[in-house]
């Protein structure tokens, strides 16, 4: 497991150390009838008892062998153009030498900067409606969405149409896609994602951490850089006898 600042991760668990239990239980509100664009108050900012209910809500999308030796994980904003940078630049280094040789799993929390960015949540959600027709769909939709940034995070209104476009040319059902995304769906869970980002001292996007799973991890400050992910995957590789690239 990987633990920072209280954090402990494992491909698809997270364990949050918090100090005094909370007032209230997590809340999930009744679905609505029309698209959810903003975060849910009960989940980001009520008190909380059960903690582990928030665990099991925040879920990540992960990519790559889930018994992979390394965990690289990330607290991303659709419309953060440093999330777009990183996605763009990095990522497709770190999955081409690390993700797809087995070597190491990505997971994707979200932490979409709701005050700064006004369709960062709406497009959260979005991702999530593709990752309901299939896995690989979400990463094709987490694409385009940095693809296309500059243009639907400039929008007036909520960029519905501009989403279900970019449904359309990834080859989703655009009918279930359009059904998920004028409702709630998924509101709950990226709240969770971003209280547990918050909780854990996530401060800016994107964050990430490398670690050896079931070991510690490291924030890489350096996130727009390959080389300081390689210093740090192929030193915890050859820490655990692995050897590095």
């Amino acid at each position: 497991m990987i633990s920072v600042k209280g954090l402990i991760v494992a491909p698809s668990l997270i364990w949050l150390v918090v100090g005094a239990a909370q007032a209230a239980a997590l809340q999930t509100p009744a679905r609505m009838a029309s698209a959810v664009t903003a975060p849910i108050e009960s989940i980001v900012s009520g008190e909380i008892q059960d903690v582990e209910a928030l665990i099991a809500l925040a879920t990540g999308v992960g990519r790559g062998d889930p018994n992979a030796p390394i965990t690289i994980m990330e607290f991303g904003d659709f419309q953060c153009p440093a999330c777009q940078q990183f996605a763009l630049l990095v990522k497709p280094q770190l999955d081409a030498a690390y993700i797809d040789e087995g070597i190491a799993r990505f997971e994707f929390h979200d932490f979409p900067l709701a005050s700064m960015h006004a369709h960062a949540f709406f497009a959260a959600r979005a991702a999530r409606c593709a990752l309901d027709q299939g896995e690989s769909n979400f990463w094709d939709f987490h694409d385009r969405l940095y693809t296309e940034q500059a243009t639907w995070s400039v929008s007036p209104s909520a960029p519905s149409a501009a989403f279900v476009a970019y449904a359309t040319e990834i080859g989703l059902d655009v009918n279930d896609f359009t059904s998920c995304l004028n409702s709630d769906r998924h509101a709950d869970v990226i709240s969770a994602n971003m209280r547990l980002g918050m909780e854990i001292g996530v401060a800016g996007t994107p964050t990430l951490v490398v670690g050896e799973t079931g070991e510690g991890g490291f924030q890489v400050s350096r996130w727009n850089d390959f080389s300081a992910y390689q210093s740090v995957i192929d030193r915890l590789l050859e820490e655990a006898g692995r050897g590095g690239n």
